[in-house]
């Protein structure tokens, strides 16, 4: 249950921070800006890592989490629990910043704003980058080391800072379900579980053929 409570609080403040961000400079009239988003988001996930990382491994994200499960590194029995954990975290703080921004925004929901063909790709390579930098600086399904908040934080605010204005470089099926559904735009609630999953699906087998023999049945190493 510590890992399921890190999890929970974890995600929130990885959506509340995140969401809230694009929320506040859209009620300020951009005075964070979009670079200023994209920091948020990096900066938000390190201190998370630095924070849960040896609690429960700071997943924050279903995607990842499926990721440690195929690729061995994680106990299939604890997905269901780490992911229940994720998503209420998630809509706890979609719920919470409604309440404070009543108005009918969309609380920093992805939104493609180019074609869906466009976002899909992108979320799909961007969550397939993600996760395999994840599985490079971790230890099992652990991230505590000295440099891997950095690592981790520094992909998810470059990322956000490159393919944001086009998919919402989302990589996180809870970031983007939430704010989606309590806000009530539900157009394109299908596109970022799937992409962000399949992206981490990815990025198993890529991990595995970048490292030694059974990498991803627990430690990682360069061969």
């Amino acid at each position: 249950m510590k890992k399921a409570l890190a999890e929970f609080l974890g995600t929130f403040v990885l959506v509340f921070a995140g969401t809230g961000a694009i929320v506040i400079n859209q009620e300020t009239g951009g005075t964070i800006g979009h670079a200023g988003i994209a920091l948020v988001f990096g900066l938000v996930v390190m201190a998370m890592i630095y924070t849960f990382g040896d609690i429960s491994g700071a997943h924050l994200n279903p995607a990842v989490t499926l990721g440690f499960a195929v690729s061995r590194r994680f106990e299939w029995s604890q997905v269901p629990l780490f992911i229940a954990a994720q998503l209420a975290g998630a809509f706890v703080a979609s719920g919470l910043l409604k309440g404070l921004f009543p108005g009918p925004g969309s609380l920093g929901a992805t939104l493609p704003a180019g074609t869906v063909q466009q976002s899909f790709i992108l979320e799909v390579v961007l969550t397939a980058i993600l996760m395999l930098v994840i599985l490079s600086v971790s230890t099992g399904a652990k991230e505590k080391g000295i440099t891997a908040g950095i690592a981790i934080g520094a992909v998810v605010g470059l990322e956000a800072m490159f393919a944001g204005p086009i998919c919402g470089a989302s990589m996180n099926p809870a970031r983007s379900l939430a704010p989606a559904v309590v806000s009530g735009h539900l157009e394109h609630l299908w596109l970022y579980p799937v992409a962000t999953v399949l992206g981490a699906l990815v990025a198993v087998p890529l991990c595995s053929a970048l490292r030694e023999p059974g990498c991803c049945g627990g430690n990682c190493s360069n061969s």
